[in-house]
């Protein structure tokens, strides 16, 4: 009996290539490349889960044609080298194995190649500096450099790279390739008017400015035969006033379509405008799932017998097959919900739909800033695909008994592992339910990918064989009585109190308490602290109908600053937003003093106090470690075998708290 999902899982032939189902890996970069740009075995494990996971296609983002030329991340995979074509055929076969198709998603990145990285000015379209090459000059202390026009022997040389690294792939074993024509990459900076100011035969009219793209597909058709599917990847609009915006994207469309097969419609631009249009490309947890889909469901209306892929916030499988279901693509591509799952397809496949791991569209998986390999918050497998090849949790050599103190995410991650493991396992939660902290941080009704995750946690804990102790507060007597082989310490961390004075007074609580309905919330709030806990709450009072104010110590560019280094593009989302809602908020200020009715500010700048009315206050000035339970419970298994996890460690990222916790089971 096949699934309840017959669009999702209808099978498509392209060029007499068959394709089993119709979800494909939206190109992620995982930086598991040699650092000369080949593919290496960790990659090919990396690479494995999402095939095993029952994928259709699976893509690499930004493989680059020629990384003498264009080149922005540390570990990128070239396409310029023949001697690759091993490697690359480690990945193809792998893929094969579970009637899979391996492909790359080809790219020049043009400007955007930093003078620093290949030692000379970046190529594009036109003589332009960037607003990125701006940020970039400022940040390096140097002059900003021009890109240098391409001359139509560069041009052409550009194009047959593209055309030779399609043809490398196809010497692999490989039978499709993701042309990467968006994103305000090379080729975009030949189609979009905001960076293509030729006056030539590549320049002016919009047919003019798609010859590039053109050539290039028709290059690879060369090169590859027909036997051979191209897709390729366009911005539907790049929403910024300058750029290309949707109606020209069509009559673009109109001039590709006999020159591709399938149309990958995504939105926005890589890193113009200090990332303001990223949100565009890749959705952060403020935003709407499904967010590109009315692009290519206008694309499938306009050019009925193209096929269309469609991208961004399409987090499960349910989505997927609504958009099948009702025409608006042809395909649909996911990343972050396949990293968070891997296994999505093959669950629904099953119909099984309830097990799958919810994505929270957090970005803690792409880890640019200091750059490292790809991983997860929520699927520690991810990180570990080479020591766990078959994505499952290898049985102990000896079973143990193991005490696990704390419900949180790094808690139940650790008690996971550690049934798969074989162990006994005990878990202590002092309050009433598992969860901990996200509990918390799912209160704010917009946050709907962490409140469907916090189900999926809850309900997936009840399936592991551990005694689980719910209203038990952990001593060292209790835990000493166990006498427990290995013990796990993850206790969190607790709110950071102000020590003003009124701090202890009635109308004073924990903004998180104070969305959960804990505490009582009056119509004139003050929160303290406008991190992303004091900015939810904000939003979510204010959509009530109060009165609410913001005072936060840092000042204006240091606090958002925070923001990102907290949220990242999350971060960036809250105080965009925080600007559009116009809530009142004082930046380089401090409560010097609370009362029944109104609490004393200070302005750290100017030295002035004023006054603010009202009739409840809430703090998020962050997080400490509970390190006085930590050190009371430490010695009550042997010391060796004794790991504190999670923010019992070091407040923190949910990422921190779930591979912090699933490692330290692996080593019991």
């Amino acid at each position: 009996m096949g699934s309840n999902y017959k669009h999702v899982f209808s099978p498509i032939r392209i060029r007499g290539i068959d394709f089993k189902n119709r979800i494909t890996l939206a190109p992620p970069s995982p930086n598991l490349c040699s650092t000369d740009g080949m593919i290496t075995r960790d990659f090919v494990d990396w690479m494995k889960m999402f095939a095993r996971g029952g994928v259709t296609t699976l893509y690499v983002g930004n493989a680059s044609i020629d990384i003498t030329e264009c080149k922005d991340e540390d570990r990128q995979l070239n396409l310029a080298n023949p001697a690759g074509i091993i490697p690359l055929s480690w990945y193809a076969e792998m893929a094969a194995s579970f009637n899979c198709h391996a492909s790359l998603e080809i790219n020049h990145n043009g400007k955007d190649t930093a003078y620093e990285t290949v030692g000379h000015a970046p190529y594009s379209a036109s003589a332009i500096i960037t607003s990125s090459e701006i940020t970039r000059a400022k940040r390096l202390g140097r002059e900003p450099v021009r890109a240098i026009e391409m001359t139509k022997e560069k041009i052409k040389e550009t194009v047959d790279k593209y055309a030779n690294a399609a043809a490398l792939m196809r010497e692999a074993g490989m039978d499709i390739v993701l042309v990467h024509g968006g994103h305000g990459n090379l080729i975009s900076q030949f189609t979009s008017p905001m960076y293509n100011h030729r006056t030539d035969e590549y320049g002016g009219s919009t047919e003019n400015r798609a010859r590039f793209a053109i050539e290039v597909c028709d290059a690879i058709r060369e090169k590859v035969g027909e036997k051979f599917v191209i897709e390729y990847r366009i911005s539907a609009d790049e929403i910024a006033p300058e750029g290309m915006h949707f109606e020209e994207t069509l009559e673009l469309i109109a001039l590709l379509k006999d020159h591709i097969d399938i149309i990958h419609v995504s939105a926005g631009i890589h890193s113009d405008f200090d990332m303001a249009y990223y949100r565009n490309w890749c959705q952060n947890y403020m935003m709407p799932h499904m967010f590109n889909v009315h692009y290519a469901a206008e694309v499938k209306k306009r050019f009925p017998d193209l096929l269309v892929t469609t991208v961004g916030s399409i987090t499960s499988i349910d989505e997927a097959e609504e958009i099948l279901a009702n025409g608006w693509a042809d395909f649909v591509a996911m990343c972050r919900p396949l990293m968070a799952d891997p296994d999505m397809p093959k669950k629904y496949s099953e119909n099984r739909p309830e097990d799958h791991r919810p994505c929270l569209r957090c970005d803690q998986c792409a880890r640019f800033f200091p750059p490292r390999s790809i991983n997860c918050a929520i699927n520690p497998i991810s990180g570990l695909a080479s020591e766990l090849p078959e994505g499952t949790v290898p049985p102990a050599k000896v079973k143990k008994k193991v005490g696990i103190v704390g419900g949180g995410p790094a808690g139940v991650y650790a008690m996971m592992a550690a049934c798969d493991r074989g162990h006994e396992v005990i878990l202590y939660e002092k309050s009433g339910e598992l969860g901990g902290s996200l509990i918390g941080a799912a209160a704010p009704p917009e946050k709907i990918d962490l409140q469907k995750y916090l189900e999926w946690f809850k309900r997936e804990s009840g399936k592991y064989n551990a005694t689980i102790k719910l209203n038990t507060a952990a001593t060292k007597e209790l835990l000493d009585k166990e006498n427990f082989d290995a013990l796990i310490i993850a206790v969190g961390a607790e709110p950071v109190i102000p020590r003003i004075p009124g701090h202890d007074k009635k109308h004073v609580s924990w903004a998180s308490d104070a969305e959960l309905g804990k505490t009582f919330v009056g119509d004139n709030i003050v929160i303290i602290g406008a991190g992303s806990i004091g900015i939810e709450a904000a939003f979510d009072f204010d959509s009530q109908g109060k009165n609410v104010t913001l005072v936060e110590l840092l000042d204006q560019d240091a606090a958002k600053e925070s923001l990102f280094r907290s949220g990242g593009q999350g971060g960036n989302e809250l105080a965009s937003l925080l600007r559009e809602k116009n809530l009142p908020i004082h930046y380089g200020t401090s409560v010097q003093e609370i009362l029944d009715d109104k609490v004393i500010c200070k302005n750290a700048a100017t030295g002035e106090t004023f006054e603010l009315a009202v009739d409840t206050v809430l703090y998020s000035v962050g997080m400490r470690p509970r390190y006085d339970l930590v050190d009371e419970l430490r010695h009550s298994a042997p010391e060796g075998s004794v790991y504190i996890v999670g923010d019992a460690k070091e407040s923190g990222k949910i990422t921190h708290a779930t591979n912090g916790g699933f490692q330290a089971a692996l080593h019991i």
